[in-house]
């Protein structure tokens, strides 16, 4: 059943991208379409109710920072995420990331019963991926994302829960937290927030120009205009963004764009945690193994490192590995007598260890670097800790 969702979700993929042709595609694009002006209205008269108070917005009582995008995936956010967390972190902020956990698997239903029994009337509590002290939680039960942003930060709370003002003000109750970051928060609007940084990616910035589901937009462009600050992710070091930024403009007049690129730092060893720099990769033959959103971008970078892909396997995102399909694309490798076998970090968390082979498999590390705009993020550290507890009035 798993298989064939995954296939589904793939087919589907392949037709919004344009990937697939034929009259089947074509009569499912149509359909689509139609879904996609249904949804266009529906979230356009959401953000309304929300605009003139018809619904209501919750304060937090702390500086609260949203991070998302306007198109699913693809964008870079976890790093983006991880970088301001650590540098708020280090300037003495009490920090605590809020995310719903995408993908991430519910307990068994007795472990729930019971812990509904035994928890009446001791009040919300949303899973604890890690207390700042400790990872509490596996990738399984916390997400891919929320456990790769624990596992990799230090003295930051990392929350999970659909309900993120439940979890909000938990964070502020349970572990002080004096500044809460939203993962992938733009679209969650039941939250007031001081900042609200949008994420555009440089080669593709608004998707393939059509909402949800005919397209990857989430909302139309136009409502970029409510981002104080743009990210501007995946530029290539030297590129001219200038025709791309004027071009934001049109939709946002002030918001400083900050200029990033991703860019990897080192390769980990899953098993050993050996860690080896990038120059390993030079002529080496590698097998590409990848369950992301986009996964030619990361095929790109090996093969920017001078590595040749012999081998390659992509899965839909967030697939979850299991020890057969591990074991069976790593003797491929042998057969192939690749020299090691490459996946992403946030695919690492759900790659079952088995037992080491002769191949090693490593994962990529991947870090935000600012090419432009370095003055606008110190602007916005300082603005956030120049006094503690001091914020800005709430969006």
């Amino acid at each position: 059943m798993r298989r064939l969702i995954e296939n589904l979700e793939i087919f589907a993929i392949d037709v919004i991208v344009g990937n697939r042709k034929g009259f089947r595609a074509d009569c499912f694009r149509v359909f689509l379409s139609w879904l996609a002006w249904l949804y266009r209205f529906v979230t356009q008269a959401r953000l309304a109710l929300y605009r003139r108070r018809y619904f209501h917005s919750y304060a937090m009582g702390c500086t609260v920072i949203s991070v998302g995008n306007l198109t699913v995936g693809g964008t870079g956010k976890t790093p983006v995420v991880e970088m301001l967390a650590r540098k708020l972190q280090q300037r003495g902020r009490r920090v605590a990331i809020l995310s719903r956990g995408y993908k991430s698997v519910p307990k068994p239903f007795l472990v729930r019963l019971w812990e509904k029994l035994t928890k009446r009337g001791q009040g919300f509590k949303p899973r604890i991926v890690s207390d700042g002290t400790a990872l509490l939680l596996d990738s399984r039960l916390a997400g891919d994302e929320p456990f790769m942003l624990a596992k990799n930060l230090r003295d930051v709370v990392v929350l999970v829960h659909r309900d993120r003002v439940k979890s909000g003000y938990y964070a502020v109750s349970r572990f002080a937290s004096d500044t809460l970051i939203l993962d992938d928060g733009y679209q969650y609007v039941r939250m007031n927030r001081n900042i609200e940084i949008a994420l555009v990616d440089s080669t593709a910035p608004f998707g393939s120009g059509h909402l949800l589901p005919r397209g990857t937009l989430r909302e139309i462009p136009a409502n970029l205009a409510r981002a104080t600050h743009i990210f501007l992710t995946k530029c290539d070091v030297g590129s001219d963004n200038s025709e791309l930024i004027a071009q934001l403009r049109k939709v946002n007049r002030t918001a400083p764009v900050i200029e990033c690129t991703h860019h990897a730092v080192a390769l980990h060893n899953i098993h050993t945690a050996e860690v080896v720099p990038l120059e390993y990769l030079q002529g080496r033959k590698i097998g590409a193994l990848c369950g992301i959103a986009v996964p030619a971008s990361f095929h790109s970078a090996l093969r920017a490192r001078g590595a040749t892909i012999v081998l390659k396997k992509d899965y839909a995102d967030h697939h979850r590995f299991n020890k057969r399909e591990i074991e069976h694309f790593v003797n491929r490798c042998i057969r192939r007598e690749v020299d090691a076998i490459l996946t992403t970090e946030k695919d690492a968390v759900r790659i079952p260890r088995i037992a080491v082979s002769e191949v090693p498999i490593y994962y990529m590390r991947v870090e935000i670097e600012v090419l432009r705009g370095h003055e606008q993020i110190e602007k916005l550290l300082d603005t956030i800790t120049v006094r503690r507890g001091a914020q800005a009035p709430s969006l």
